[in-house]
């Protein structure tokens, strides 16, 4: 039986995906309150927010996260360290998660929805070439955001097994892009490891679309989705829609033989920054089926992937102009 006047909790409400998640839930007439917590202050009155209540806390403080969810009916994590992610990052991706989870367990919580990722699967060759939700999430050792994203999946895991009440939903989607959704853009290696790679390596890659000032029309070799169509699939797992479980959230892929071409270059040469990992995704594409999100949650992408990129780029040009003028 539905359930209205949810509370919702969001760990990471201003970030790239949470601003889309948090608009989707204020437009949801199940859900009467949100509580975003975030490390930095924020006004939802600015977005048009009027549900949500700001809520200022780290998901490695448990007196904060115990705060945020507590009388939450779902809770909702977004919080993680994406490009920067590292062996030092543990600590808020793993341990952060851990008490997020453990947390919403002990609260009472109904369901947990989880942004994992592609990348949990990992980029390994023996990877079939399409990815299903059966295909166990086993990370790249030497990609610490992969290997996090995977290892907190078992952390989600664990903590389930301490009550028979809480249900999670694990969304794993490929790259997220969109208006606001621009860390792809902004932050991935092909955007900003022009000066720290060395000169020979620079030289040649600065000839290649992938490190020009915008990322070309064509697309790239691996999936996109956008930050709504996210947003969506989370929506219905607030909601309670299908059933507790992984679920893969991607558009169409668009291939293009210059992002592997650069992986494959940049991968060999020793010394890079930590980032540059990120990079192997190129060398694979990593493609997913979304069947089981379309069947059980009825779930489909509004927009393509193409779309998607053509949109996020839009959104860039339009604030260089606004920053030229």
């Amino acid at each position: 039986m539905p359930q209205d006047g949810l509370t919702v909790a969001v760990t990471g409400p201003t970030g790239d995906l949470g601003i889309a998640l948090v608009s989707a839930l204020e437009r949801s007439r199940r859900v009467k309150r949100i509580v975003g917590m975030a490390r930095r202050p924020f006004d939802p009155a600015s977005r048009g927010w009027r549900k949500t209540e700001y809520r200022q806390g780290d998901v490695q403080d448990p007196d904060s996260v115990r705060d945020a969810v507590k009388g939450a009916d779902v809770v909702v994590h977004l919080a993680f360290t994406v490009i920067q992610a590292s062996d030092a990052s543990r600590a808020i991706n793993v341990e952060g998660s851990r008490n997020v989870f453990e947390t919403a367990v002990a609260s009472g919580a109904e369901r947990i929805c989880y942004a994992s990722s592609v990348a949990a699967y990992g980029f390994h060759d023996d990877n079939p070439n399409w990815l299903t939700e059966d295909i166990p999430p086993r990370g790249t050792p030497t990609m610490p955001y992969s290997a996090q994203k995977a290892e907190v999946e078992g952390v989600l895991e664990d903590a389930l097994k301490k009550s028979t009440r809480t249900g999670a939903w694990i969304f794993r989607p490929c790259i997220v892009a969109g208006p606001t959704a621009n860390t792809f853009l902004r932050q991935l290696p092909y955007f900003q490891l022009g000066e720290r790679l060395p000169d020979p390596v620079r030289r040649f890659l600065q000839g290649m679309p992938v490190l020009k000032p915008v990322i070309p029309d064509a697309g790239p070799s691996f999936q996109l989705v956008h930050e709504d169509d996210v947003a969506s699939a989370f929506v219905a797992g607030v909601l309670g829609r299908g059933t507790p479980g992984p679920y893969n959230l991607a558009a169409r892929p668009i291939p293009d033989a210059a992002v592997e071409l650069t992986a494959e270059m940049v991968a060999r040469v020793p010394g890079l920054p930590a980032e540059v990992s990120w990079l192997q995704a190129g060398r694979k594409p990593v493609w997913m089926r979304t069947t089981r999100a379309q069947k059980e949650l009825g779930w489909k992408p509004k927009h393509t992937a193409k779309a998607t990129l053509n949109e996020m780029i839009e959104a860039y040009r339009e604030e260089l102009d606004r920053v030229s003028d």
